[in-house]
């Protein structure tokens, strides 16, 4: 492993650096003309203190995320998309791993198709881009729920941000990254979004799968809506899970997997507002109940955040979390600082 990620740093470094945006997080990557059959290399590293009042000991600074890729195309339309995880603080090994791997055929704007490794198609929070989050971390619903949130498959995809409608579906493993489907099922997973007026945008997705044997299903859906009016912007969203879930998967970069229930279900809103002056106020309340069956077990965050954007590659983010619950009061909630720089 050490000696291909040496050669991966080697190769990347032959090429000329470009600012692009992964088509597994994000936007398309890669441009029109002569450049096309270039490799273009794109990165991110986020350094984070947290702060964490309820046990001092875990009060550390670390990577959230430290990540390199390259993208490009192949005449005539088929891209490529390659990313490496190198934070030790993500990594159960502590090593560098695969994280996206996958080609596109793209020539038909409504028909797309991927195969390889890259994010389920599920949800607006875990399909915003790592390095364009609001708030530090994503809600407990979006990273306990949808999970494995990176998994091997094949999807087809169609539509764009200013289309009235864009989907994907994909067929998936169920089992997460690097690891073999233990069973002859497939997860089936799906999002779709709609944009009938400029400022909203409404969508839902589903998932229906045997994460550990062909018995044991698993279905969830949710519900997303966002709002963009000039510099203000607000999103929500909903998601339900039944069933059997993948209890080694884990929650997204690193978290931590709870113990569920059969039936889980959690939400969050968030509102921020971008001033003149590059600084973002964010404000996040969310809800993750781990067991329906169970009366008061919800868990709640509220999430106090400011951003300040330096420049178009580099931002800081101050999230302070104040996590609430029934009865007596816990002093569990934790500051968080993170500065981050996009190559």
């Amino acid at each position: 492993m050490k000696k291909l990620f040496l050669l991966f740093i080697f190769s990347a470094l032959i090429f000329s650096p470009q600012l692009i945006k992964a088509q597994g997080c994000d936007d398309d990557g890669g441009g029109e003309g002569e450049d096309d059959q270039k490799v273009k290399v794109w990165g991110f590293i986020q350094p984070q203190y947290e702060y964490h009042f309820t046990d001092p000991t875990t009060n550390t600074f670390k990577f959230k995320r430290a990540r390199i890729g390259v993208t490009g195309k192949i005449p005539y339309d088929f891209k490529y998309y390659v990313m490496i995880e190198n934070s030790a603080f993500v990594s159960a090994s502590g090593y560098p791993y695969l994280l996206d791997a996958f080609v596109s055929y793209t020539r038909y704007k409504w028909a797309k198709f991927s195969m390889g490794s890259f994010k389920q198609p599920f949800g607006m929070e875990v399909n915003t881009a790592c390095h364009k989050l609001h708030t530090i971390e994503r809600a407990m619903v979006s990273d306990q729920l949808v999970a494995p949130q990176r998994d091997m498959g094949f999807m087809m995809l169609g539509g764009e941000k200013e289309t009235f409608m864009k989907y994907s579906l994909a067929i998936m493993n169920g089992r997460g990254l690097g690891i073999k489907d233990n069973n002859n099922k497939k997860d089936i997973i799906g999002r779709v979004t709609f944009k009938p007026l400029d400022f909203l945008s409404i969508g839902g997705s589903f998932r229906y799968g045997f994460p550990n044997t062909d018995t044991d299903d698993r279905i969830t859906y949710g519900g997303e809506l966002q709002v963009e009016a000039g510099n203000f912007l607000m999103q929500a969203e909903y998601i339900y899970d039944e069933g059997d879930y993948n209890r080694a998967a884990g929650g997204g970069c690193g978290s931590d997997p709870l113990t569920l229930g059969e039936k889980r279900s959690g939400a969050y809103v968030m509102a921020m507002y971008m001033t003149n002056f590059m600084l973002q106020p964010v404000l996040k309340w969310e809800y993750f109940d781990t067991d329906a069956d169970i009366a008061d077990n919800n868990m709640y965050i509220t999430t106090f955040g400011i951003n300040y954007f330096f420049n178009d590659f580099t931002r800081l983010q101050v999230n302070y979390q104040y996590k609430a619950e029934k009865g007596a009061e816990i002093p569990n909630d934790a500051l968080l600082v993170q500065i981050q720089i996009q190559f």
